[in-house]
This record gives C-alpha cells, sequence and structure tokens, in this order.
C-alpha cells in the first residue's frame, strides 16, 4: 500500500520533465527566449513565476518547520511588505529593461553605472547568495521524497535523480519550462495547503481558535515572542530586511524582465498579497503538529510526520508531489539565472568577442555546472532550512 506513494511522485516527476522538455516547442534557441520566454509573459505567467518564489520548499517545510519549533517567531512570514516595493519599483525596472533589451539583474546595474565591473560584482554576489536558496530545493527534495516514500527512496538518490531531471529540463527550454511546471505546481500546492491547513486543526483540536489554545497551554510562552533572540526587535528588522530584499534575487529580476507589459507587472503585486494568505495555513500545519508529533529533532520534516500519523499512503503521495513541485520549479529558475549570468555578465565581460550565440550556448552548457556545485554544497553542509533561506536574503541584499 505505501507503495502507492512512490508511484504518485514518480507520476508528477516524470510530468515535470515533459512539461519542460515540451514547452521549448517552436521556441528559438537565443538567450532572450531561453532566459526571458521572449520577453512575452503575460499577467499569469508572472504570477506564476513569482509565486513559485512564495511556494518554494522553504514554505512548505521551513515555515511549518518553524511553527512547530518556534512558535511565534515564524508569523514573520505573512507580514513582509515586499509587495508595496513591488508595485511602485518594478513597472519602472521593467521599461527599463524592455528599453535596453536587459537579460539579467547585473544588465541592470552595468547599463545604469556604465560599469561592467559592478556587472561581475552582482553576478558573483547573486551567485554566492543562490547557492544556499538552491541547497533549500535539493535538502528539501530530499526529505520530501524521503519522507513521502517512507523512507524507500534514501535522500541522496532522489536529490540525484531530482536535479538530474532539472538540468535536463534548464538545459533544452530556460524559463518557459519553469512557467509551465509552475502551473501545476501552484495548483497542487494550494490544494494541500488549504486542505491540510484547515482539516488538521479541525480532526485534532476541534478548530483552529482551540488548536492554538492548546499549544498555548501545553506550552506557555511558545506563542510570544522572547526577550531575547527571537524577539520583537529581531522580529522587525527581519520583516524589514525581507521586505526590501525580496525582489533583489537575479532570478526575481529575470521574472520581471520576461513580463510582456509593465502593467502585468504592476497586476503581480497587486495580486499576490492575497496568495500570501496561503502561508497562514502552513502556519497552521506546524502548529498543529507541536503536540501530535511531539519531539521531533527537525522540524522540517513536522508536515510528512503528521501527515503519515493522519492520512493513506496516497494521500502522503499528492503532499510529497506537491513538495516535490516546489523544490523543482523554484530550483530550475535559480539554476537557468545563474548560469545566464555567468555566460553573458562574467565570461562575455572578460571575453568581449564571444558572440551572443555563443553566450546563448554557453549558458545551457553552465547549468550542469552549477548544479554540480549545488550538489557539492548540499551533501557536504547545510542548516536547518528557513536559516539557510535567511542567510541568503541577508547576502543578496
Amino acid at each position: 500500500m505505501k507503495h502507492i506513494s512512490i508511484i504518485i511522485l514518480a507520476i508528477f516527476l516524470l510530468l515535470s520533465l515533459y512539461l519542460g522538455i515540451r514547452a521549448s516547442k517552436g521556441k528559438s534557441k537565443d538567450l532572450e527566449q531561453w532566459a526571458l520566454g521572449g520577453r512575452g509573459f503575460g499577467t499569469l505567467f508572472i504570477f506564476l513565476l513569482m509565486a513559485g518564489e512564495l511556494y518554494t520548499v522553504n514554505a512548505l517545510m521551513g515555515i511549518s518547520g518553524w511553527a512547530y519549533g518556534k512558535g511565534a517567531a515564524s508569523f514573520y512570514n505573512i507580514t513582509m511588505l515586499n509587495f508595496i516595493v513591488g508595485f511602485w519599483l518594478l513597472p519602472l525596472i521593467w521599461k527599463y529593461g524592455k528599453k535596453h533589451k536587459l537579460i539579467s539583474q547585473a544588465d541592470f546595474f552595468v547599463k545604469s553605472y556604465n560599469s561592467p565591473l559592478l556587472g561581475i560584482f552582482v553576478t558573483l554576489v547573486g551567485f554566492i547568495a543562490m547557492i544556499p536558496y538552491l541547497i533549500i530545493q535539493l535538502k528539501g527534495l530530499g526529505i520530501i521524497v524521503s519522507q513521502a516514500s517512507y523512507g524507500t527512496i534514501s535522500p541522496t538518490l532522489a536529490i540525484w535523480i531530482g536535479m538530474i531531471s532539472i538540468t535536463v529540463y534548464v538545459m533544452v527550454s530556460g524559463i518557459n519550462g519553469s512557467a509551465w511546471n509552475a502551473v501545476i505546481k501552484d495548483i497542487l500546492i494550494v490544494v494541500v495547503v488549504l486542505f491540510l491547513g484547515i482539516y488538521l486543526p479541525i480532526h485534532y483540536y476541534g478548530g483552529i481558535g482551540a488548536m492554538f489554545q492548546a499549544v498555548d497551554q501545553a506550552k506557555p510562552g511558545f506563542l510570544e515572542l522572547p526577550n531575547s533572540g527571537f524577539s520583537q526587535s529581531w522580529y522587525i528588522s527581519n520583516v524589514l530586511l525581507l521586505s526590501l530584499g525580496y525582489y533583489m534575487w537575479p532570478h526575481t529580476f529575470v521574472a520581471i524582465f520576461s513580463a510582456k507589459s509593465s502593467n502585468a507587472v504592476r497586476k503581480n503585486a497587486i495580486i499576490l498579497p492575497l496568495y500570501m494568505l496561503f502561508t497562514l495555513f502552513v502556519l497552521f500545519i506546524g502548529t498543529a503538529s507541536v503536540l501530535q508529533v511531539p519531539g521531533l529533532t527537525n522540524g522540517d520534516i513536522a508536515i510528512f510526520e503528521i501527515a503519515k500519523k493522519t492520512f493513506d499512503p496516497w494521500v502522503v503521495g499528492f503532499i510529497g508531489a506537491a513538495g516535490l513541485l516546489t523544490a523543482i520549479v523554484p530550483g530550475s529558475m535559480l539554476l537557468m539565472t545563474t548560469a545566464a549570468m555567468l555566460s553573458k555578465n562574467v565570461i562575455q565581460e572578460i571575453r568581449p568577442k564571444t558572440t551572443d550565440v555563443q553566450v546563448a550556448n554557453l549558458a545551457r552548457y553552465l547549468v550542469p555546472i552549477v548544479a554540480l556545485i549545488a550538489l557539492y554544497c548540499t551533501f557536504k553542509g547545510g542548516d536547518a532550512i528557513l536559516l539557510l533561506m535567511l542567510t541568503g536574503y541577508g547576502f543578496v541584499s
């Protein structure tokens, strides 16, 4: 019976690979098409690509894990103000990118300050910052598949299989493959998060309010910010950091440039706060797990431990499939953006005679190299998922 979860995971992995490769049909091979989708994405695809940055492995496991282990500190995830920043700034960035045919975040700084060296610096900062982000996706991928398969598939094997799949379709389709996979991912993740976030509190506690009362009685002070450590000052500074840094990620810049109009970008900033409310249900999942699966040393697996305790394997399989896609879509964007920036803003600057066709081909060939670097870093170290995320945010900001 437990094998049904593995079958479901395999189906969604193959589906993501198929969609990723299929997305290249009829598309040109130049860098603008590969990295930006020919600047032709409307509000829906821009929304899905941006939403992919909200619902990554970090959202599903990291946030629920923090709700499980740190209580009130985890609620900073629903108080970010980045969309206000985006509403005013992103249309201006899009217009500038459209006017000057910019491909990457580094291009923006090169053109604005007439400094190729600044572009190289921005690229290297982005590369270093995105490695922890990639580690998050890969570590999460390993945990998700291992948990959803009831330990049948090891995290290491899952990471290798997932990364090979991502590498293949990124090399073939670039951002187009990410966009089509984002459609499936967002539908599945919203259904899973809403279902678990509503069902678990009612099933175990009789309601969401009753759940918080039970947790507060069992662990007094757990739902309050402490006086030191994850205190009020930490909370406020963290919200400020994430609000200002959200659009500093290089792959988020790419999503901006891929829009077909400034209005599509502005609409995205209006809609995304509503989507952000789904994160609240992730917090409910983690909070519901506190008393039902106590004593976990790794809070990141709380969502799967309570799922396996509560549901049949086929339900766990769908939860695992949703988690699998939350790793694959952002992971593909990170790989693609990093490779494009290194080829265009470092190698072409060092070797100016490199043609645009060579840059596009080089970007594709750099994808497996970046993937191997990320794999090495993943297997050699890394901390809790949300801490890795905050490290990357701090550095890129």
